[in-house]
């Protein structure tokens, strides 16, 4: 019998159950390598208000990250030359930062092992464009058409209407700290309380 740990209370089962369990628990964690670009989906599909700041790679990016290798001694091994070391690692991700301008975010660090993980970095650009921002820039088709700058209706503005709404017991609340100084809110009267 082995004892099995249930937050404070203890379980006791046969030794061949718990190690079943055990390997159905290991199987169950699917060990996924994380690439630059699997991390750039996550982010993706989690929001883009992130706080990056935007970067265009230089043309020569990967020839700059070549020469702080070289300039680190760090050359030998070619762009498939391992960061093991972490003393080295902070040193020339230093280094390229210096020479470029953008870190690498702590986030990632764990991911640049060898010299072409930093090469790949520094040539994939970061746009921070909201996606609606982004909208502005494109041709939309004629069909197509998105109001940037929307009107909220307040009773005491509305001129189509003369302030009559089609809502009158529904107030427009703007609860948004950005929005608040743009667009004034209104509460509705009510006849009952």
């Amino acid at each position: 019998m082995a004892a099995v740990n249930l937050r404070k209370g203890f379980l006791l089962l046969p030794q061949n159950v718990v190690s079943n369990l055990q390997r159905s628990y290991a199987s169950s964690k699917q060990t996924k390598a994380k690439t630059l670009e699997s991390v750039g989906k996550s982010i993706a599909s989690k929001g883009f208000l992130r706080p990056n700041k935007p970067y265009a790679p230089a043309s020569d990016a990967a020839n700059r990250v070549r020469a702080v290798a070289a300039n680190l001694q760090m050359a030998k091994g070619g762009d498939q030359r391992q960061l093991s070391n972490l003393e080295e690692k902070f040193k020339f991700l230093t280094a390229c930062f210096q020479e470029l301008q953008h870190g690498v975010p702590n986030s990632q660090v764990h991911e640049m092992s060898t010299v072409a993980d930093v090469i790949a970095f520094y040539e994939r650009a970061v746009d921070t464009t909201v996606p609606l921002d982004a909208l502005k820039r494109i041709d939309l088709p004629e069909n197509l058409h998105i109001q940037y700058e929307y009107l909220r209706f307040h009773p005491d503005t509305d001129t189509k209407f003369n302030g009559k709404t089609a809502f009158p017991k529904s107030s427009t609340l703007v609860t948004g700290l950005k929005y608040r100084n743009k667009y004034e809110g209104h509460e509705a009267k009510r006849s009952w309380p």
